[in-house]
């Protein structure tokens, strides 16, 4: 069958974590994210530790009511940063795509994919059917790996 690429999060080239100033204003646990969820500005974002592959984390984050994160600021990016950070940088699942076409990537949550921050050579395609995204890759979506799911905040919780 075809294999598609999904864009991956990986921090394992940063020695140092750098956050613009103002950053760690903007983030907070919220009574408005679900427990254990941490809030960037209008959104909840949490780090999924166990290892799937990347429909697999999808659907995981869906069943939250959530989508693998979308990127679409270098402070959302930083927030990543941030959330992997504890688990030692581990190269992790975010919500891009280019199943549509080689050259078309797209969010898994419907938003517009106006932000990158791909790796140097990156994406590149390797062997032809990588189609996932991580400073951000894409690898072969039947890899299995940690994520990072997105929701939008709630008023209600339940």
């Amino acid at each position: 069958g075809l294999k598609y690429l999904c864009p991956v999060f990986s921090g394992v080239t940063y020695k140092t974590i750098y956050f613009p100033p103002g950053i760690s204003d903007q983030v907070n646990m919220s009574s408005c994210c679900p427990r254990g969820w941490t809030r960037f500005r209008r959104r909840c974002f949490v780090y999924i530790p166990t290892a799937m592959n990347w429909a697999h984390a999808e659907r995981n984050c869906r069943s939250m009511g959530a989508h693998l994160a979308s990127v679409h600021s270098s402070s959302e990016y930083h927030l990543i940063q941030k959330l992997t950070g504890p688990h030692g940088f581990r190269t992790t699942w975010i919500g891009g795509t280019n199943a549509s076409g080689k050259h078309v990537w797209s969010w898994t949550d419907g938003s517009c994919f106006s932000y990158t921050h791909w790796c140097p050579g990156e994406p590149n395609n390797a062997c032809g059917n990588q189609h996932c995204s991580k400073c951000w890759d894409d690898l072969q979506c039947d890899s299995r790996l940690p994520s990072i799911c997105a929701r939008k905040i709630s008023r209600h919780l339940g």
